[in-house]
């Protein structure tokens, strides 16, 4: 038998290989993720670094030799030992304030901004002012009655009809208060109500503003000065433009009929006829001007024509009598007009309704008259005014009539106004009180002057 040879020591096993364990699949989804983390919090890092400022000096690039970026020169200390004299790490240095210090400046933490309020301090709230109830209809009530013509003179007249209610139209102005379309309707005696348009169309009708508007509905007057309209119907009327007025169209002359003559000759008719016409009258002046008296002599409805044209001089001495005047009549007014003449022919005087010759006249000035004026009944009585430049006198029509005015006489004066003459015949006893109004010729609301008699009838 042969046998091996044995050393004093004891043979090493060897050691036998095991192959490497396969990591498992859960290992191998944690070291992919922590990588990927990693690689993210670099790039952060790298984004967070603060660029260099445009034209520093670039970053010098490591001599051929040198040692690589990171690795510690040689008989430098390690990495992370701080070099000698340096204060310790997360000391301040020299002069800075010590860590946590806010800097010089900076107000103390806690203390609020300036122009905010203190801490604590209630914040101002935003003021919000009450919103006004406004009324508003959008539904139609249902068809009511009509209202009667009784019903619709109250609606329109100021401080009555209140509670009034019915069907009915109503035109006007429209204009928005307070958001809401309203319609101004003069009513009678020219006052103004307003009524609140409601309805489906409350929202349109602001677009017509300043039209003139017609409506149709339920009708309320809730109030003395208006009420409210729920709109059924209604149409809009485009206001004309303002200061441009139509050329008044071209008005035909003609002759004008008899019926037309006795409203010009008439107080108060006839204003605005025009036409060819032929007047008889008394011839009078005023200042330098003739005038027609037509009817109505010495009263404040007299009606008086000016004449215009060529007139001869000769016509002052026809002053006081009756003429006809042909021309173009033209009256402005209901108590006269103006003429333009084309033929004035003198008529012969007419004979007096009361003769003087056989009565009992007192002749007064009426300026000078300070009492009373005693006159028997049937008598006469004569007052002469002076007259003024454009002006007449005249008397109330009653007064005339009471009294017993039978004429008032225009006596020319050779310088200067003429003076009036007013003849009475009292036919009744008793006390009177006689005005007489200076006032523009054809203008008798425009009184200048006042005087007044006292005039005593006896039996």
């Amino acid at each position: 038998m042969t046998s091996k040879a044995r050393t004093g020591a004891r043979a090493k096993k060897r050691p036998v290989k095991t192959p490497p364990k396969k990591p498992s699949s859960k290992v191998g989804l944690l070291k992919s993720a922590s990588r990927k983390v990693a690689t993210a919090v670099a790039r952060l890092r790298a984004a967070a670094k603060p660029a260099p400022a445009k034209g520093a000096p670039a970053k010098p690039a490591p001599a051929k030799g040198a040692p690589a970026k990171g690795a510690p020169a040689k008989g430098a200390p390690a990495k992370g030992t701080p070099p000698k004299g340096a204060p310790a790490k997360g000391t301040p240095p020299k002069g800075a304030p010590a860590k946590g210090t806010p800097p010089k400046g900076t107000p103390p933490k806690g203390t609020p901004p300036k122009g905010a309020p203190a801490k604590g301090a209630p914040a101002a709230a935003p003021v919000r002012l009450p919103e006004r109830q406004r009324p508003r209809a959008t539904k139609l009530p249902p068809v009511g009655e009509s209202l009667t013509r009784r019903e619709m003179e109250q609606i329109l007249t100021a401080a009555a009809g209140r509670g009034v209610t019915g069907e009915g139209s109503l035109k006007g102005r429209l204009v928005v208060k307070d958001g809401l379309p309203c319609l101004h309707v003069v009513g009678r005696d020219k006052r103004e109500l307003v009524f609140l348009l409601q309805g489906p169309d409350q929202e349109v009708l602001p677009a017509y503003v300043d039209h003139k508007v017609s409506v149709t509905g339920l009708i309320k007057k809730t109030h003395n000065y208006g009420g409210t309209v729920d709109v059924r119907k209604y149409s809009a009327k485009k206001p004309e433009a303002e200061g441009v007025e139509p050329a008044p169209a071209p008005m035909k002359l003609s002759y004008l009929s008899p019926g037309e003559l006795e409203q010009v000759s008439n107080p108060g008719m006839g204003a605005g006829m025009r036409g060819f016409a032929t007047l008889r009258g008394a011839l009078e002046m005023t200042g330098d001007a003739y005038v027609l008296v037509v009817s109505n002599g010495g009263t404040r409805q007299q009606v008086s024509f000016l004449l215009e044209g060529k007139l001869g001089k000769s016509m002052r001495k026809s002053i006081g009598h009756q003429v006809q005047v042909s021309g173009v009549m033209d009256k402005t007014s209901g108590w006269g007009g103006r003429v333009a003449v084309e033929a004035v022919e003198l008529r012969p005087h007419e004979l007096r309704s009361v003769s003087r010759d056989n009565l009992d006249v007192l002749k007064v000035n009426g300026n000078d008259v300070d009492g009373p004026l005693e006159v028997k009944m049937n008598s006469g009585l004569s007052v002469t005014l002076p007259e003024r430049t454009g002006h007449m006198w005249a008397i109330e029509p009653t007064v005339a009539k009471r009294v017993g005015l039978r004429e008032a006489v225009f006596h020319p004066s050779q310088s200067g106004p003429g003076v009036r003459e007013f003849f009475f015949t009292p036919r009744n006893p008793g006390v009177f009180d006689v005005d007489f109004f200076l006032a523009k010729a054809f203008a008798p609301a425009q009184v200048h002057k006042t005087v007044r008699l006292t005039v005593s009838v006896k039996a």
